[in-house]
């Protein structure tokens, strides 16, 4: 068993990662939302850490000693700054209210269990004194996932999963490895990394996000036409729920019965808590080769992609942005609106990830395939270009918000022959909701199937008077939209309690009622992340 030899970083309380990272919009780039967007640029940047108005700690005093009987003095904290930290998630509404100073929802403690047997403690200490538990990774989520509903609780904790951090064992034969849930993605690549493997998942959240958390929400990583989705790593679990430890995952396949670990991945904290995962990881990679290529319109973009997951070779990373995307150089988030841009078209990065042999084979093949659907190499440089900027959109979100702009995201998939209409009906769906403030509507494909692919949507427009109500008005029209064009309510950026409205058309009434079944029995107090997912 082993640790990372650095300590996670700890993301700003009011955005997302380091300050070091953050970097303000440029002169051209304010230029161009006030031309553009006719965004006034304006002084929207967070209160102080000290002025936001924070709740008094709730928690029972004998829920607080029993929690700190199962956990240690050290490792319960009710200090204001670990509560604002451990408040809600990432995304535009949540920063929203809280660079606002509003934190009405923080928990009352944030209790950092050391491992398995502890997690198991703080659970039953929690069903016994009727206290909802929020599991907390990397905080990342953009789904409204970290806010408990409180209604028939004494108080609300976040369980902090980060020293829960170790390689538990590595199986260089069978090629898997076993992980502690905390472990954020760049500390278990450098515990992999010792062993010669990696497990290639790169969402754009992969340096705050967790093992855990991928399990929990489904992740989908920016390599996953080569890697597979987060879950489709997953060969096997251990979770701890109030009524015990469950484990899964025998062996690499089996016919007993339904697949149980799909029953777990996705269950978003409201079943229990992973503390433990054993993944599918690869050999380091020999060689990792970027480069972009021009198509005329998204249309002929997405035909080419088609054909290269339905008949292959498909590449590691398969990236197509639309016009507007393109135009505005939203594919290099770092320099968006600078002189790479691409004039007219749409740019398809496409990366390839292995053997020095076998990636100049996929390369040369992929290329081919390209070509005959009229693309056009742009060469290595706009591959690269992406590759150092695939982590800062977050960055240029948060400085977009600091200027007085609303920018947000939402993703959907849908098959082939559904994806134009998706597309069509979610950006028109955008642009009426928002006429008052018209909007910059911007989308992208990043994964693909034989079947279908996903649709990622960045909304950039001015902020009204109230944009919390703004974006969720938008945001309602969207959902209904894609849910009546034949898309899913999300691709990997889960439920939560935002899309929780749509599960239903999802699953099915009957899907709800299963999922209910399986609460009542593994979380029979209904203590485990009250109010997310389940309807």
């Amino acid at each position: 068993m082993s640790r990372p030899t650095a300590p996670a970083p700890t993301s700003r309380w009011f955005g997302w990662g380091s300050d070091d990272a953050a970097t303000p919009l440029s002169p051209e780039v304010l230029g161009l939302l006030e031309a553009g967007l006719g965004i006034r640029p304006r002084d929207a940047r967070p209160v102080a850490l000290t002025d936001v108005r924070l709740p008094g700690c709730r928690l029972p005093q004998d829920a607080r000693e029993a929690l700190t009987a199962a956990v240690g003095a050290g490792h319960v904290l009710e200090d204001d700054r670990s509560r604002i930290l451990h408040t809600r998630g990432k995304s535009t509404p949540d920063l929203l209210r809280l660079r606002g100073g509003e934190a009405d929802d923080a928990p009352d403690a944030v209790v950092l269990p050391a491992d398995e047997d502890e997690v198991v403690a703080v659970l039953r200490v929690c069903v016994a004194h009727r206290v909802a538990v929020v599991p907390y990774g990397g905080g990342t989520s953009v789904v409204g996932g970290l806010v408990a509903r409180r209604d028939g609780f004494a108080g609300v904790i976040a369980l902090d999963l980060s020293r829960l951090n170790r390689l538990l064992a590595v199986d260089e034969v069978s090629l898997t490895a076993t992980l502690e849930p905390g472990l954020r993605t760049p500390q278990a690549e450098e515990l992999l990394a010792a062993h010669g493997l990696q497990l290639g998942h790169q969402p754009q959240s992969y340096e705050y996000a967790t093992i855990g958390g991928y399990a929990a929400t489904r992740s989908s990583g920016q390599a996953s036409a080569g890697y597979g989705r987060f879950d489709e790593l997953v060969v096997g679990l251990r979770l701890a729920t109030p009524e015990g430890v469950w484990e899964l995952g025998r062996a690499p396949a089996t016919a007993a019965g339904p697949d149980l670990r799909k029953l777990v991945l996705g269950s978003e904290g409201a079943f229990g808590i992973l503390t433990s995962v054993t993944l599918r990881v690869r050999r380091l990679p020999e060689v990792r080769s970027y480069e972009g290529w021009h198509f005329a319109s998204f249309d002929k973009g997405c035909a080419a992609l088609r054909r290269l997951a339905q008949e292959g070779p498909l590449p590691t990373v398969l990236r197509l942005s639309d016009e507007a995307e393109t135009a505005v150089g939203l594919a290099r988030a770092h320099d968006v609106g600078g002189p790479a841009a691409a004039a007219g078209g749409c740019l398809v990065v496409v990366g390839h990830e292995g053997s020095a042999v076998a990636v100049e084979r996929n390369r040369v093949a992929a290329a081919e395939v390209l070509t005959a659907s009229s693309g056009r190499p742009l060469g290595a440089e706009p591959g690269k270009d992406w590759v150092r900027g695939r982590y800062a959109g977050p960055y240029l979100r948060d400085a977009l918000l600091d200027v007085g702009a609303l920018a947000e995201t939402l993703e959907t998939a849908a098959f082939w022959s559904a994806l134009p209409q998706v597309y069509d009906a979610v950006r028109a769906a955008l642009t009426s909701s928002l006429e008052a403030t018209p909007p910059l509507v911007l989308c992208h494909v990043s994964h693909v199937y034989p079947t279908g692919a996903s649709l990622y949507f960045t909304v950039v427009c001015a902020q009204a008077d109230d944009p919390v109500a703004q974006w969720r008005e938008a945001k309602r029209g969207a959902s209904d939209a894609l849910i009546a064009a034949g898309g899913s309510i999300t691709h990997h950026h889960a439920i939560g309690t935002d899309h929780r409205a749509w599960l239903a058309d999802e699953v099915g009434e009957r899907g709800v009622e299963v999922l209910r079944a399986v609460k009542a029995r593994l979380d029979p107090g209904g203590v485990l992340n009250p109010g997310v997912l389940i309807p």
